[in-house]
Order: C-alpha cells, then structure tokens, then sequence
C-alpha cells in the first residue's frame, strides 16, 4: 500500500510571539520526510513506532473525526511511521505524523484547494491543534498544517493565516538562512512550561508585547519582500532580544558562539521552534564566512537571498 510523504517543516518567524498574536513565517523543508509503512518485516524501530501510533490512536478517539476501524486493522498490521526527520529539533516529526494520519484516516476531510479560505485553514489548525496535543501537552496546529499542506503560511494573526509565495531561493547569493545543529534534542512541553512562568513577569510580557513581537514582524515583512538588508539589521536586533529575554530556551554551549555572532556582524542567531537544543536558526550576510567561524558545528543551508 502507498502511503503520502510528508516534508519537515521549519518556522522562520513567529516562536512564542505567534501564541500572543504576532505575525508567523512557516515553510516546507524537504530535506527530511516521513510516511506510514506497512513493514514487510518488523523490525525494533517500527514496532516502537507501531506502538507509539497505537497510543495515539487511543488518545484521537475521544478528540477527532477518523475512520478508526481501517486505522485499528492497519496498526494491527504493524503500521508504523518511517522517517528521516530527527525527533526533538524543532522540525516538524510530531506534525508530519498528524499530518500523515489525518490524510489517511479523517472522515470529512476538508479538501484542498488551489485558494483554500482563511475558515477552512482555521478548521484545519484546531484540528491539527488538538491532535498534535498528544505529542505535546498543547500545540498551536501550526506544523501540521504546514506540513499538511506542503506550502509556506503566513500568520497574519491568531485568526488569519493564508498560504503565501516566498521569493525564489538565489543559490549564487552570499546571504543566507541556515540551521545550526546544537547537538541535543529538545522537549517543546518543558520550553513552553518556562515560557508560561515567564509569562506571569510583568517586564517580561512588555518586551514581548513591543519589543519580541514587532521586531518578528518587520523581519516577516522584509524576508517576503526580499529586503536583505533591513531583514539583516532586524534580525540582529531580534536576536539580541531572544539572547538577552530567552536563555534558558538556548542551549548553554550555544550561548558563547550566539553572542560572537552579533558582536562581529557575521550571522545571527534565533529560536528554531521552541528552543532547548535540537536545531538553530541562523541569518548571515556570508555563509562562507559564517561556515568558516561555526566550523566546530555542522551547518545546513536552508535558503539564500
């Protein structure tokens, strides 16, 4: 049986902010994939996989809309999820499984379309929301939409979101986004737990308010259209922010090579996600450069402008 792959995913804009209403960037990253399989042989992988999918079958069916009879015969098949999207890095390997479950099991699916609404994207993401919650204790229904639909999102607010073009990726540029791998794999439950304490500080919901969330903005609207040089000057500022207000979402050995960064222009780093280890985000005017001083890391280009 062929089952449909599903991309990673990586939000460029938008962690945290994106919960209190900020603008939110999203994009598929077909670098890694998953699909379910049906396993000619069970190996220790997919009966670990099986199992976690048979855990999650028990916790859908008090919460969505699926064909449980064919999912049921399926995992007692051995149905697993395989895939290459490292789990704990801040790329999508819970919603690509929410994704892929939906597509094959949902009753009443809500159809895609070349101009889906702003009400059936809506839909979609409180489905995907409390589906992934399994994963996670609460999500947002972001990654799975966008990994469902396999198109970058813009976030315009918590109730308005559309699918959006970004510009074509310029290979022979210097300019360029990266992911910076930390070494370690995150929980999002545990980053958002110390968000919500964060959130009860007074000053700490101010910077978020005018500080955080329109310095994530002005990066959004200079990424989608091309504006380089203020998304650079932006996104050190955001950077800084996220340095100064978000330690413990970043990783301790990271700390030192974040602020090396800002301090010789040379790349900027961010939140991947919720933060905590797995995978950074980094901007640079130079990736050669950027290469050459993160060279005790390994690093992912994911688009140049």
């Amino acid at each position: 049986m062929k089952y449909k792959v599903f991309n990673s995913k990586i939000l460029l804009f938008g962690e945290y902010s994106i919960l209190k209403n900020s603008k939110g960037l999203s994009i598929p990253f077909p670098l890694f994939n998953g699909s379910l399989k049906t396993p000619l042989e069970k190996t220790e992988l997919s009966k670990k996989s099986n199992s976690t999918l048979l855990d999650f079958f028990k916790y859908l069916k008090s919460i969505a809309e699926l064909d449980f009879h064919s999912f049921k015969i399926d995992l007692e098949n051995g149905i697993y999820f395989d895939s290459t999207i490292p789990v704990g890095y801040g790329v999508g390997s819970s919603g690509a499984i929410v994704a892929a479950v939906y597509e094959k099991y949902a009753q009443n699916k809500i159809v895609l379309s070349k101009e889906i609404s702003n009400e059936k994207l809506l839909n979609l993401k409180e489905i995907f929301s409390k589906m992934e919650s399994f994963f996670h204790g609460k999500s947002s229904g972001l990654d799975p939409l966008n990994i469902y639909l396999g198109k970058p999102i813009l976030i315009n607010s918590i109730n308005e979101i559309e699918v959006t073009k970004i510009p074509d990726s310029k290979k022979n540029k210097k300019v360029a986004v990266f992911l910076l791998d930390s070494g370690r794999s995150s929980s999002t439950a545990a980053m958002i737990k110390i968000f919500k304490t964060k959130m009860k500080n007074e000053v700490f919901k101010k910077m978020l308010s005018k500080e955080f969330i329109r310095y994530t903005n002005e990066c959004i609207d200079n990424f989608l259209s091309a504006d380089t040089n203020n998304l650079l000057e932006n996104i050190k500022v955001l950077s800084k922010i996220v340095l100064k207000n978000f330690k413990p979402m970043i990783p301790f050995s990271i700390q030192a090579v974040w602020e090396q960064g800002i301090s010789r222009d040379s790349y900027f780093l961010k939140l991947c996600g919720s933060g905590g280890g797995g995978y950074i985000l980094g901007f640079t005017p130079n990736f050669e450069k950027a290469k050459q001083e993160l060279s005790h890391y390994n690093l992912t280009p994911v688009y140049f402008m």
